[in-house]
């Protein structure tokens, strides 16, 4: 029988619907590997078991009456502790939400309850989405499924590792500067950040509830999964317009171009020049760039004209510095912890690499922050997604690695990472491969392309055209199946 922990999302959904198993069957599967794992991974934060029990049962007696709630009946799914759940705590691992019980999804939740899903908890993270780890203050760390002792990524870093070691089948994460995908690349799944405003972000913190929405560039809802056929599947049910955020435009999804493979043109980079990656990323890269050139596939190295990273950088920066100046609370514990953030950034790692990711210097304007700053930034960013859809407009994706390193070991919120012998620090390390696309809006996926030596997984970013995810999945899916390069890890 099919091992129902680590069958696609797709793959179970039909099951259920055709009979082969319960909904109720699937779901005690995952309470027994929750029960299980969960307590060396702490990826599953807040568990609802009575409800999703409930929920299963009355599933199964819905299919039984002939009645099919959607392509997610009965299906097992976890949330991000920073998405809204109607009667479940949500906590983004902030201490004065430790007892926060929503009254109202997120619009991405509900639109997943909606096709039948059973949500069955809350996945750990990042407190406020605020570090490429996931700690926080309310919950114990979470760990690598790989190896315990390194980091599952941040700030999604509990749903990359539920969905790895077969505690959920697919989940719901959320992306400002790499939060789905450093994880998806750290854990070995598949992860993806769509086009900037393509999914509403109702009911998603840091925003915590009663302050204004901020949070309104830069922000995506994405999702992770074991293929990419259930990231397609999730996108298509979370995209589109929402009457609780009027800025989401009622854009339909596209459709796959259907070129043929040797038509394909496919750029890539396996680093940028300021930011060297490890040497182990650079040859999964490189083995990637063969393995598709032997298929025959128009493929070539590639940069932007004028693809400054340092500048690239310093606009996502302000311009998150704008943002979040409104979107964090202002309480004594948040601040103190935030500045302690930015020293260490700012201190730790090579002196010329810090010169990347200082956020020290935005200070002032987090400070004194004034709306012709705030509007300079906006036409900036306006003329860097203008500049990068014209540059992309020859090629049909580009593959770009994901971060510096693979999966590093546990350390102090925004501590250096060593690379091959030399300190980066924290923002850099993990942010300058991904919020380069954050800042222009475009959408990625990530997807596994191999294994370090000591046998940590590691992914490259499909990056795609504004609008065109269900065209870029298509090539994803391609590339994909040439690499073949997904495992699950092993023990569990």
């Amino acid at each position: 029988m099919t091992n129902l922990n680590f069958a696609s999302a797709h793959q179970l959904a039909q099951m259920i619907r055709e009979g082969q198993v319960s909904a109720v069957e699937v779901l005690d599967a995952y309470l027994a590997q929750i029960a299980k794992y969960n307590l060396k991974l702490n990826a599953i934060c807040t568990l609802d078991e009575d409800n999703a029990c409930t929920r299963a049962k009355f599933a199964d007696e819905a299919l039984a009456r002939g009645e099919n709630w959607g392509v997610l009946h009965g299906l097992p799914i976890t949330i991000k502790d920073i998405f809204e759940t109607e009667g479940l705590r949500t906590t983004a691992g902030y201490i004065p939400l430790k007892d926060y019980v929503p009254q109202q999804d997120a619009t991405a939740v509900a639109r997943l309850r909606a096709a039948g899903a059973v949500i069955l908890g809350k996945t750990n993270m990042a407190e406020l989405a605020g570090d490429y780890q996931s700690t926080n203050s309310l919950f114990p760390r979470a760990n690598n499924p790989w190896n315990i002792e390194y980091t599952p990524g941040g700030s999604s870093g509990g749903s990359a590792a539920a969905v790895a070691a077969g505690l959920s089948a697919l989940d719901l994460g959320n992306d400002f500067g790499g939060s789905v995908r450093q994880p998806a690349h750290f854990c070995g799944v598949y992860g993806l950040k769509p086009t900037d405003r393509r999914i509403s972000t109702a009911g998603t913190i840091p925003e915590v509830p009663g302050m204004r929405i901020c949070l309104r560039q830069m922000m995506t809802v994405g999702c992770f999964a074991r293929s990419l056929e259930d990231i397609r599947l999730c996108f298509s049910l979370i995209a589109g317009a929402d009457i609780r955020r009027p800025d989401v435009p009622p854009i339909p999804l596209d459709a796959p171009s259907n070129k043929s493979w040797q038509n394909l043109k496919i750029a890539w980079i396996d680093e940028w020049e300021e930011v060297p990656v490890s040497r182990e990323t650079k040859t999964a890269m490189h083995n990637v760039v063969q393995k598709l050139s032997q298929t025959g596939v128009q493929i070539e190295r590639w940069l932007p004209p004028n693809f400054n990273i340092s500048n690239i950088l310093n606009l996502y920066s302000r311009m998150a510095a704008y943002v979040n100046n409104y979107a964090q609370p202002k309480d004594k514990y948040n601040i103190r912890r935030s500045l302690e953030l930015i020293f260490r950034t700012a201190t730790q790692g090579d002196k010329q690499l810090r010169k990347l990711g200082d956020f020290s210097r935005f200070l002032p304007e987090l400070l004194n922050p004034s709306l012709k700053g705030y509007f300079e930034a906006l036409t900036e960013r306006d003329r860097f997604t203008a500049q990068i859809d014209t540059a992309l407009e020859p090629w049909d994706v580009w593959l770009v690695p994901v971060a510096a390193t693979p999966a590093f070991t546990h350390r102090p919120a925004w501590s250096a990472v060593d690379i091959d012998g030399k300190l980066y620090p924290h923002a850099v390390a993990n942010g300058a491969y991904t919020m380069p696309f954050n800042l222009s809006g475009h959408p990625a996926v990530v997807i596994p392309i191999g294994q370090t030596q000591n046998g940590l997984p590691m992914g490259m970013q499909i990056v795609g055209k504004r609008w065109r995810e269900i065209e870029m999945l298509a090539i994803a899916q391609e590339i994909d199946t040439v690499i073949n390069a997904f495992r699950n890890p092993s023990g569990y």
